[in-house]
């Protein structure tokens, strides 16, 4: 990636400020990825009553939550690439409008094969992760871009338990109106769908690619941002030759692909497994996705943190503690049968899902700016790669709790790969001057800013 994107970062979140083109950014990238998230799981907590109405067996249960994260592998390896080429603002407004189409379709399915298909559509829309990463990774200097990356990510995340909670209430509502149950679950999901269409419009309209203007702009200008590389695939190779992103797609398959799994068949074991009704087990399971308001965050927080002092090394640490403390609380859940200690072990093992999901990003522009598209693509496809594995095991396990276990001791060992993790001596230098540079940028901004208020008091 040219070094024009390296200038003009910046260097603070100030959540209540709109004015800068920065904050737009992160703002709309949470905003969007929240939606997406919302419609890409608006299934999962209304699957009891879709089941029911197609009567599903168990094995085509399986196939619509494998089709559910299964495509998004392949969007995520694209959107990457697509960004560094057309920049985030085309690419994320694209996305949401064409992904509003298969969340209409699922709504109008009528069989288990059309319902499959459409669910397997929607799918694309979860690489809207990899867009609200890379549109914060260039917006963001190396001393706060771990933090924008987790809190976007995290924020948007959230709206996995924010579908889970609210879609059972919204079909309660519908049907408490003389709405009937059969027609009440279709009406509930186009809600989604209106909510991309509005966002999509949102993003064209308010934000821009980086800190200096719109990617095809400044390239009629003769300024070079994005990749320096010709094609996707150029870029997508140079990333895929790098030994740590593979590690960091074992990773986040550990932490993202366990969440996504998580989302698709919580509400369902709490149903089946503790014998809740409907709304209870949403909202047990509203728990588990909305821990990530914040719990994401305080990934990237504490990586900056630690970063301060500890370096690159001090980021790889973070996150191997925290996916080796997932996998530990992980193989709790699985033996535990009482209820409130379900729940209760369900969200320390939440907590450390999904700090470490905000860790890994917090680790991933620092891995190759010169493809950081294709890097984020890869290792965003890594958390889909992890969440059809775990379907498939599941679909090949007698029950939900040896799947639980097994996927425990898996998550153990992705963290023992972390450890692995290793950058050179110029590698570490560049990130220390690009560190400054940007503490630098921050005091000359705090000071000319202080000098202002001073003016304007006088």
């Amino acid at each position: 990636m040219s070094t024009n994107l390296n200038v003009n970062k910046a260097t603070k979140i100030s959540l209540f400020n709109f004015k800068t083109a920065a904050m737009r950014a992160f703002h709309m990238s949470w905003l969007a990825f929240f939606v997406c998230f919302f419609a890409w799981f608006a299934c999962a907590p209304l699957m009891p009553v879709i089941a029911g109405e197609f009567n599903l067996t168990k094995d085509q249960i399986a196939n619509i939550n494998i089709a559910a994260v299964a495509i998004t592998i392949l969007v995520r390896l694209i959107v990457g690439p697509l960004c560094d080429k057309y920049g985030p603002r085309k690419t994320y407004t694209a996305l949401l409008l064409l992904g509003s189409i298969p969340v209409f379709g699922v709504a109008a399915s009528n069989s288990y094969e059309s319902f499959l298909f459409f669910r397997l559509l929607i799918g694309a829309i979860g690489a809207s992760f990899v867009i609200t990463q890379y549109h914060t990774s260039i917006m963001f200097a190396s001393n706060v871009v771990g933090t924008a990356n987790a809190t976007t990510a995290g924020w948007g995340n959230a709206g996995g338990g924010a579908t889970q909670a609210l879609m059972p209430l919204l079909l309660g509502a519908l049907v408490m109106f003389g709405v009937e149950q059969a027609m009440g679950w279709r009406l509930a999901l186009l809600v989604p769908g209106l909510m991309m269409v509005i966002v999509g419009i949102m993003y064209w309209k308010l934000t821009q690619d980086c800190p200096q203007g719109n990617f095809k702009a400044l390239r009629e200008n003769g300024v070079s941002v994005g990749s320096d590389k010709k094609g996707g695939t150029a870029i997508l190779m140079a990333a895929a030759r790098n030994y740590r992103v593979w590690i960091l797609f074992g990773a986040y398959a550990a932490c993202f692909g366990i969440e996504i799994f998580m989302h698709n068949i919580i509400a369902m074991y709490y149903v089946e497994h503790f014998q809740f009704g409907l709304k209870e087990a949403g909202l047990a399971a509203g728990i588990f996705g909305l821990l990530a308001l914040f719990a994401r965050a305080l990934g990237g927080i504490v990586s900056d943190k630690v970063a301060i002092s500890k370096g690159l090394d001090g980021r790889t640490k973070v996150l191997f503690g925290l996916i080796l403390l997932e996998g530990i609380f992980l193989i709790a859940f699985a033996k535990v049968d009482s209820v409130i200690l379900a729940i209760l072990v369900m969200t320390i093992f939440a907590l450390f899902t999904h700090m470490a999901c905000g860790a890994t990003y917090a680790l991933v522009p620092f891995i190759d700016r010169d493809s950081l598209g294709g890097v984020a693509g890869i290792i965003g496809a890594g958390g889909n790669v992890g969440a059809v594995a775990a379907g498939f095991l599941l679909k090949g396990m007698l029950d939900i709790q040896t799947t639980f276990m097994i996927l425990g001791v898996l998550v153990v060992i992705a963290a023992a790969f972390v450890l692995l993790i290793r950058f050179s001596l110029e590698h570490k230098e560049k990130e220390q001057r690009l560190y400054e540079q940007a503490m630098q940028q921050r005091l000359l901004s705090d000071a000319a800013h202080a000098r202002t208020d001073i003016e304007a008091k006088a």
